[in-house]
Order: C-alpha cells, then structure tokens, then sequence
C-alpha cells in the first residue's frame, strides 16, 4: 500500500478495489439536487448530507520524526482555517493531528503525548461512482511533531494515572500522575513520576497555542506551540473520578511493565467512568468560548452501565481572558443503538464534537466493536449528528453547587434525568455506514475484513469551506479521521528503539473521509 521516507508520508494509489456491499445501513433519496444523500430540520434549521467526497490514509506503519509509529492521530483532529486554499479545484492545508495514549493493547506505556502536523492535498472527484470508483483523493504529507511537556519541562506520559495521588505545580490544580518503573516500557532504567495525558480532543487558537482535553483527569489543558503546558481546567467535583473516599484518576488500564496491577474497585464509583472521559472539545468561531463534553454518564448517573449511561455533561468555558472561567453546563442524551447478535439495546458514546454557531453543535456518536480489526465488520450507528442548546430547545444549565459537587448527580443510576432537566435537542443527520456512498471510493461498512473496510474508532471533526475562502455558499468538506489504535505488525515506539506486532494480526490503516454538507444559513463553524 504505502510507505515512508523519514520526515513524510507517501501515499500510494490503490489500484484495485474490492466489491462492496450493495445493501447500505442509511438510505440515499432521490432529490432534485445532483447531491443529496440526507437532509434533517434540527431545531429551525435544514442541514444537507450533500455526498462523500474524498478518502485518505496513512499506512499503519508511517513514522514520525522521531522515529515512532505515526497511530491513532484520529483522536482529534483540526484544519488550520488560515491556511484552507482552493486553485483549480485543488484544496490543500495544514492539519493537525492529536493521538491518544499509543499502542496500548498489552497494556499502557511511557509514550509522550504529542500532536502531528500535516500538510493535506485534496482533489474532489465528483464523477465517482460504485462500478468507477475513485482511487485515494486525499493525501497527507507528514511535516512535524510537537512533543508535550508539563510546567516544568518533564516530558508528559500516557501510561494509567496511578490509582491515589497526584502531582502539583503553582497555578495548576492536582494533576494526575503515573509512576513507572525502568523506562516505562518494560526495561530497564531509572523510573520516575510524569503528567499522564490521554488525549482525546484538541483545539487550535489563533496564536498556536492548543487545547487539549482527556481522559484520564478528566481534563482540559492549554499547551504552547512547542508543547509546554501552559494552563490546566480541572472540572466540577462531579467530574473528578472517586474511589474510597478521594480522588483516583487511574483508568484500570495496568501498565505494559505491571500487566498485574490491580485497581481496587476496578470502576469508579463517582466521576467519569473509566476510558469515558471528556472526549468531546471545540471552540466558538470568535475563540472566546470553549466547549466540551464527556463521552458518556458519569458514573453515579448511569455511567458504568451500558445501557443507562446516556446522559453526558457538557461544560462551557470562558476562554477570552488569561485563565478559564466555567460559565455554564447542559446534558446531551445519547443516541440509542440495537447490537444484532445480542438483541440489546446500547449507548453510542461520543467521540467528538463541533461547534456550528447559535448554540448549536455536531457531534459523533458510534458503536463499538464493529468494523476492520474487530469481530464484527458491521457498524450500526456511526454518525455526524446535530445537537443544540439555544434557547428554543429549552436545554437547562444545570450549573450549581448542587450539581457540581463530588458524588452529586443529575440523573438517576438508570440514566432517567432530574425532575425539572431538560436535555439539549438531538438530531440524527449523516450516516458514515451509508455504502453506496463508501463504494465511490472503493470502501465498505459490513463484509470482508480487508484494508477498504471502515475502521472501528472515528474520532474527529472538521470544517472547511467548498468554496476555499468564507463558506457563505453554506456548503462545507467535513473532515473525519479514524483512531486505529497503533495496530500495526510493524510498530515503534520510544525513539523507534521498542519495536511491537499487534497480537491482533492486523495492519489498520489511518483512514480519513471527506463528507460534503450544507449547513443552515445563520451557521458560524
């Protein structure tokens, strides 16, 4: 497929495709638009599912400059708006590309967070159809990698936070920490004590400084453009996970060189649940207010239990001064979805989300466990849809010290909200699973376990406008990266030094797809 020369990502063209299922779990109407896959009215707007109209990836065993597997960038993902051009219907950018913890199937290990920088070449290729599919339309050259850093220079870590304690800096609140042994990969050295990070959304700002939010605090932090941590915003004590009466930021999720460890309960039994931290992080269009959500319930509010962790917090920030303010708070019920083989119903946490103006947003729920790499190659919800907290939904904020308290919960263990809570207003919107629209570029939901099939994990959102320059034609590329969890049987991690085969046997591609929509007139992304 591909491959790489340091310091860039060659992406080859597929030359042959595999047929791809004919039946498609969304359907595509006929309209008098050329291109209309779906439409939805979501609270007095009309949104469009125009097409899919382009496909990337970078080869699950790409390389960055320092030598370690180029996975799981899909995390979280921005398009530079700045620099968005279009000359003769040929649209390049910068990306940036946030991973979450690295290869962590046999456990969690010393991996710096960081954040990938891309320069992206899209070729739109509207003429593409399931028998005449398109090769790969969209490329992405690797340029850099920024390595973070907390306050005092100590490189950040993605191994589990430990399961009591935490560490401190001036200006900062209690910090989660990991302590490893050796070198954190399983060998030898001098062990130590770092941050521990792992990243799920990401914003950009106008002066290079980003946004990151996490899973393990679960957090939110502000990183220089070279990586060193500048802020951090711990959330309501609602938020922060407990177990035996304090503070315990550890996921369950033992480390590569203590496969043993044990956490003790195993699930919190307040805050966020494991692995289900604050996945969701955007920004308004005017940079001075910052949104994000977890991905599912907190656990007192139904959060370990699928299915009654539906009812997700979202918190908003007041960004414009020189540290956050926390200003408000809103619930966004998730979607439902049916699992075919065991006939129950289940929550399709959030993966994602992104701010359209007017308080109103899309957002990425999906399943788990469908798709290449997993048992099952059939995904039943993987969607973009919309939600919207403006004043005509009647969406509460919640905000108050009786919400916000350790242990206090807005919902019952069920999942069933408060008396007097009224959620944000959920529209569904566009199916990534639809096939005869995968087809065009020689993909597929559903069917063989070969490297066209969709990956499980799609984790990013971004906007940029058709018409290369404002948007004002409404019609935008919606940019969506996968996280293929490093799985490669060619990885490399600390420095290129710790080398890895997924015991899954698989090499999953970093697969990105190009939606094409139209949003509302009024929309502001």
């Amino acid at each position: 497929m591909g491959f790489l020369r340091f310091g860039a990502v060659v992406l080859s063209l597929q030359s042959t495709f595999q047929a791809v299922l004919a039946l498609s779990t969304g359907d595509v109407f006929s309209r008098a638009n050329k291109f209309v896959v779906n439409e939805t009215d979501c609270d007095n707007r009309h949104y469009t599912y125009q097409r899919l109209a382009g496909y990337g990836y970078v080869p699950s065993n790409a390389r960055d400059k320092y030598g370690d597997t180029l996975g799981g960038f899909g995390s979280a993902a921005t398009i530079d708006r700045k620099t968005w051009t279009k000359k003769k219907g040929v649209y390049t950018g910068i990306l940036w590309a946030l991973p979450d913890r690295g290869w962590n199937t046999n456990g969690t290990l010393n991996y710096q967070t960081r954040i990938h920088k891309f320069e992206i070449t899209f070729t739109p290729n509207p003429a593409a159809t399931v028998a005449n599919p398109s090769p790969p339309n969209l490329q992405l050259r690797y340029l850099d990698t920024v390595l973070f850093i907390g306050p005092d220079g100590t490189p950040t870590t993605s191994i589990d936070a430990d399961a009591t304690g935490y560490i401190t800096y001036p200006g900062f609140p209690h910090l989660p920490v990991a302590t490893y042994t050796g070198d954190g990969f399983g060998r030898p050295g001098p062990g130590g004590k770092r941050i521990s990070i792992d990243g799920e959304g990401l914003v950009l700002n106008d002066d290079g400084t980003f946004w990151i939010s996490d899973e393990y605090g679960p957090y939110i932090y502000k990183f220089s453009a070279t990586g060193k941590m500048l802020q951090a915003i711990a959330p309501p004590g609602a938020y922060i996970p407990q177990r035996n009466g304090s503070d315990s930021f550890s996921a369950n999720s033992p480390p590569i060189f203590d496969p043993s460890r044990t956490v003790i309960p195993s699930n919190t039994v307040s805050g966020r649940n494991n692995n289900q931290g604050l996945e969701g992080l955007t920004r308004s269009k005017n940079g001075k207010t910052l949104y994000a959500l977890m991905q599912s319930a907190l656990d007192q509010e139904g959060g370990p239990n699928n299915p009654y962790r539906r009812q997700a917090r979202l918190l908003e920030y007041d960004i414009s001064g020189p540290t956050a303010q926390y200003v408000a708070e809103y619930v966004v019920t998730l979607p439902y979805w049916t699992d075919p083989v065991a006939k129950t119903l289940k929550v399709a946490a959030q993966s994602e989300i992104l701010f359209l103006g007017d308080d109103r947003f899309l957002i990425l729920p999906r399943d788990s466990g469908n798709g290449h790499g997993q048992a099952s190659s059939l995904s039943i919800y993987r969607h973009a849809d919309i939600f919207s907290i403006s004043p005509n939904t009647g969406a509460t904020n919640i905000k108050s010290p009786n919400n916000d308290a350790v242990n206090a919960a807005i919902a019952s263990a069920t999942g069933v909200l408060n008396a007097g809570i009224n959620p944000a207003a959920f529209c569904s919107f566009l199916d990534y699973n639809v096939n005869s629209e995968l087809g065009k570029f020689g993909l597929h939901n559903g069917g063989a376990q070969d490297a066209y099939l969709l990956n499980e994990k799609w984790e990013s959102l971004s906007l940029v406008p058709v018409d290369g320059e404002n948007g004002d034609n409404g019609e935008w590329f919606l940019f969506s990266l996968s996280d293929n969890d490093f799985v490669t049987q060619d990885g490399h991690l600390a420095g290129g030094t710790f080398t890895y085969a997924d015991k899954s046997g698989f090499n999953l591609d970093n697969q990105v797809l190009v939606f094409q929509v139209k949003l509302p007139e009024k929309s502001n992304p």
